[in-house]
């Protein structure tokens, strides 16, 4: 599966965030991109198009449900879809509660369009490499 190609769930409370980032993956012509203002609208949403989503790309901070309280509650329903944490935290603490809840990997703010990119075409891969197991 190309970068191009991935169908990303955009989660940010931040309205510029959600801008500057879809402005980001248009760049790297990724066209397919929804969007939710906080985890409990992107649990709503992952609720009703959890198939029609191929990675998750989430802040941390947030109202309502935070970044970390979503990948908790996602990953007791699904644990295989990609889920990228936005964050400005990279402390021990911080970086050790999202692996143990399944994080995937993570935008360390502020990232750039290759960043981005680079994390993307890992889980690309990873998407790929799944694929071809299951046909096998």
């Amino acid at each position: 599966m190309d970068v191009k190609d991935l169908k990303i769930l955009l989660i940010d409370d931040s309205f510029e965030a959600i801008n500057i980032i879809k402005g980001m993956l248009k760049s790297i012509d990724v066209d397919q991109i929804f969007t939710a203002k906080d985890g409990k609208e992107g649990l709503d949403f992952l609720g009703i198009a959890d198939d029609m989503i191929d990675v998750v790309l989430c802040d941390w901070n947030m109202p309502r449900i935070s970044g970390l309280e979503l990948l908790t509650q996602l990953r007791s329903c699904d644990p295989d879809l990609p889920f990228l944490m936005i964050t400005g935290a990279s402390d021990y603490d911080s970086v050790a509660a999202a692996k143990s809840a399944g994080v995937t990997g993570y935008l360390r703010k502020p990232f750039s369009p290759m960043d981005l990119e680079k994390k993307l075409t890992v889980v690309s891969r990873m998407i790929e490499a799944r694929q071809s197991a299951m046909a096998e």
